[in-house]
């Protein structure tokens, strides 16, 4: 049977890195041995060297439907094991395992011998296997997920019941695992930045190592054929750096309504001009830029009628089913009258990104910061680790290329008294701030989303308001004509430094509260059923409030976009434009209409 057969018959087949696609890889999505290990001691009672006693499908978490487990109590570590055949014509290159998210501690053993650990249950992970071309290699993956501390869960629930805005647990591999053969001396991530006043792109090319003689090759290219090439030595910088500059006739920038990319393609070569390496990547040409309290696009007030996406699926939960539901996810969207999304409580996976890519959706990029909470006085709501740094940089550097992230907001309704004393979330708060602006200084950076804005030099503002009158929402967020934002507060505290003008917006509003079954059989009952305010008595009165708060949104010239929460139900919390089914649970073309008339703001 061919490599490609195989491929078609697992889970996920798809290239699950869009932006960097070497030709010879081999998915290791499919059944794993596994085992689910309750106490954490499986390393002492041998579990690293012995056959696991249960079967699991890869990529998919434990507790889903989908990995053929589905068991949703507390998974404090679950081991994973599989013998895989290297194929042979590999010889002679280094092999890459690649692990897309694994929840949450994991360590990596291959033939017994530790390969990798990582922390982060968001970020990908990767290990050198070495020259282990045409032999049978075992895989061992322990992930700990442990119950109790501060750890960046997301939107997972810390208690046994899923609950409010709380979903159910992940736990272990979650995204694609693969192998790739490189040589010694190979291309890692390029660092691809659109520079749209300029017509060109400046490229960042990280290499494995220097060797004399090398030089790399970047050729970017169009429908028409080649746009532009340069030619940058590779041996003297671990980071060698080029320009492409696109000419006038083939310029062509990357919008909502023109989602224009080009082909790029790099190739590593030897002293003697032999190919060490070949990627292929794209490009799209565009800007974002900050002018007083607008965000431009390509220098264009572009609304940003943005969604609360949180990426749950009922059977796959943080997994998507197939690369397809990816796609509709960003349809029905589109369909709806977004032009966008907050990716919310999560690091999506790189193929969501891809689509929004080429389907012109813009994206704010986000992290999963939430259940860090402590237990001790009010100030440490939120207690997040120095690892929350290191994860962030992880997802920085893996989605930087994407032309459909407009945005960063690294932290997520975090809150403390403004003049308490200085906390470890006043430091994390300020270094994941200043380590996004370092990482990448072409977007702006939201320092945290709603609540406590503490950096002086956060490049946007912003508030999550769920009043739901319209009448009301309109008074508390008009303000910003006379300078007066908005601001969350907590327990009447105030909880920001003081509003200085940046551009704002509020990210979350909304939530209306439906769902026709479940109003009919449990009332008020929030348990089975959850939304923001007092649940709509029908569809009528939705489309009523709907219209209102938008409006009230749409009618300010000095608000750059919104964010509606949320695009589907997740779980008991209903409050969707879709159900959890993604089925349409309103009149789409009606609430298309509300949200797609002209923004006082696109008039400016």
């Amino acid at each position: 049977m061919t490599q490609a057969q195989t491929r078609a018959e697992l889970p996920r087949p798809e290239y699950p890195r869009p932006q960097m696609v070497r030709d010879r890889w081999l998915c290791l999505n499919g059944e794993w041995e596994f085992e689910v290990d309750s106490g954490d001691s499986g390393l002492e009672r041998g579990l690293r060297t012995r056959p696991l006693t249960d079967r699991i499908t890869v990529p998919f978490a434990p507790e889903s439907e989908l990995s053929g487990i589905g068991n949703t109590d507390f998974l404090t570590a679950v081991w994973y094991r599989r013998v895989v055949d290297v194929p042979a014509e590999w010889a002679g290159s280094e092999v890459l395992l690649h692990l897309g998210a694994v929840d949450q501690d994991t360590t990596v053993w291959v033939d017994d011998v530790e390969v990798v650990r990582h922390r982060g249950g968001q970020t990908p992970i990767t290990a050198r296997l070495g020259e282990v071309a045409g032999r049978s290699i075992t895989l061992v993956v322990r992930a700990r997920d442990p119950k109790d501390g501060p750890q960046a869960r997301g939107k997972q629930s810390v208690a046994f019941h899923n609950r409010s805005c709380h979903y159910t647990r992940v736990t272990g591999i979650w995204q694609t695992v693969w192998l790739e053969p490189v040589g010694a001396t190979h291309l890692r991530r390029p660092r691809i930045t659109p520079q749209l006043a300029s017509s060109r792109f400046d490229l960042v090319l990280p290499l494995s190592r220097n060797t004399p003689g090398t030089r790399v090759v970047a050729v970017l290219s169009d429908a028409d054929g080649e746009v532009a090439r340069a030619e940058v030595a590779a041996d003297l910088d671990l980071a060698p750096s080029l320009q492409l500059v696109v000419p006038e006739d083939r310029r062509r920038p990357w919008s909502t309504t023109d989602p224009h990319l080009y082909d790029l393609e790099l190739t590593l070569l030897g002293a003697d001009g032999q190919e060490l390496d070949r990627v292929r990547s794209y490009a799209g040409l565009r800007s974002v830029a900050v002018d007083g309290n607008a965000v431009l696009i390509n220098g264009e007030h572009v609304f940003q009628r943005l969604v609360l996406d949180q990426g749950w699926w009922p059977d796959g939960l943080l997994t998507a089913p197939s690369d397809q539901a990816l796609v509709d996810d960003i349809r029905l969207s589109m369909e709806a009258g977004f032009n966008g999304a907050r990716l919310h409580q999560k690091v999506f996976e790189e193929r969501f990104l891809h689509h929004a890519d080429r389907m012109g959706y813009l994206v704010w990029g986000e992290f999963a910061d939430w259940g860090a909470g402590g237990h001790g006085p009010r100030e440490d709501h939120q207690q997040p680790t120095a690892s929350f740094v290191t994860q962030w940089l992880e997802a920085l550097e893996r989605d930087h290329n994407h032309p459909a992230i407009i945005g960063w907001c690294p932290l997520n309704e975090t809150w403390q008294p403004l003049h308490d004393r200085i906390t470890q979330l006043d430091d994390v708060t300020r270094a994941m701030f200043l380590a996004t602006k370092l990482a990448d200084p072409s977007r702006p950076v939201l320092d945290a989303s709603g609540y406590s804005h503490r950096v002086l030099e956060t490049d946007v503002w912003d508030s999550h308001n769920y009043e739901q009158d319209p009448a009301a929402f309109a008074e508390q967020v008009g303000g910003l004509a006379r300078g007066e934002a908005y601001t969350n507060e907590h327990d009447g505290d105030a909880i920001s430094q003081a509003y200085a003008g940046q551009p704002y917006f509020v990210s979350e509003f909304g939530g209306i509260w439906w769902n026709a079954e479940a109003a009919a059989a449990s009332g008020e009952n929030r348990t089975e059923s959850w939304g923001y305010g007092q649940r709509v008595a029908d569809v009528e009165e939705f489309y009523s409030r709907f219209a209102g708060l938008v409006d009230a949104l749409l009618d300010d010239a000095n608000m750059f976009g919104y964010c509606y929460t949320q695009l589907t139900d997740t779980f008991q919390e209903q409050n969707g434009v879709y159900d959890f089914d993604r089925r349409p649970k309103f009149d789409i073309e009606r609430v298309r209409a509300i949200q797609t008339r002209r923004a006082a703001y696109e008039g400016r």
